[in-house]
């Protein structure tokens, strides 16, 4: 996304979002005083796929720790190379994993791994900068690793998660640590609890698991409610 200097200061018509001169790794718009930051390109694969990560991250401990059975339907949304969701894939030898991508060189590699790894059970989704493209109720479990800091329109497709969700769904994220300094990511791609917990609240979600266990990333849990009030900013 660019923006003009004119856009500089200026919020969209209905207020959720403003607009400033973008940063060096955001994008110049804001939500919830939060500047969303750039998308990393598919050019990092190499990154999300190298050696280092399982032990960096205690990926295997994420993978373990999720709230699903060997029946549950998840998505992995901005699923890049598939390092998680082919991983869950065999946590869920009954159920499915939507690989959803927006990228479409992301999406190519998906499909062809996953022919590669012979997993019937996942199904690669292209979503969109305001969607995730999923069926209606139809999720258990929805992971973003690493990604919802980069959501363009953060509000808007956290209605279209709550709108995929199944009635007692839940959504996780993981982030990089913002309170930790030792967590060597830069600060546009890491989030606080306070933040993310701000702007999931605002949008209808109640935060039901607070996990400290990966040596870099939050790992929060969140289940819709209906009846919040949708707040603006």
């Amino acid at each position: 996304m660019s923006l003009t200097f004119s856009a500089c200061g200026q919020q969209s018509n209905d207020g959720t979002y403003s607009y400033k001169s973008p940063s060096r790794d955001g994008i110049g718009k804001v939500y919830m005083d939060r500047e969303i930051a750039s998308v990393m390109s598919f050019d990092g694969v190499d990154w999300l796929e190298r050696n280092s990560r399982t032990t960096e991250e205690n990926t295997n401990l994420a993978i373990k720790k999720l709230p699903i059975t060997k029946n549950s339907v998840v998505a992995d949304v901005g699923a890049g190379s598939g390092f998680y969701a082919f991983r869950i894939a065999k946590r869920v030898p009954e159920g499915k994993v939507y690989a959803v991508e927006i990228q479409d060189d992301a999406i190519k590699y998906l499909v062809e791994k996953s022919k590669s790894l012979n997993l019937n059970n996942v199904q690669v989704l292209k979503g969109s900068i305001k969607s995730t493209g999923l069926p209606d109720s139809s999720i258990d479990l929805l992971i973003m690793v690493d990604v919802y800091h980069e959501l363009e329109f953060p509000m808007e497709y956290l209605q279209s998660i709550k709108r995929a969700l199944k009635p007692t769904g839940k959504l996780l994220l993981l982030e990089y640590k913002a309170e930790d300094p030792a967590v060597e990511i830069k600060a546009a791609h890491k989030m606080s609890v306070k933040q993310v917990q701000r702007e999931l609240s605002a949008n209808g979600f109640r935060m039901v698991q607070q996990g400290s266990f990966l040596p870099l990333q939050h790992f929060l849990v969140f289940e819709k409610q209906e009846s919040a009030n949708i707040k603006r900013k």
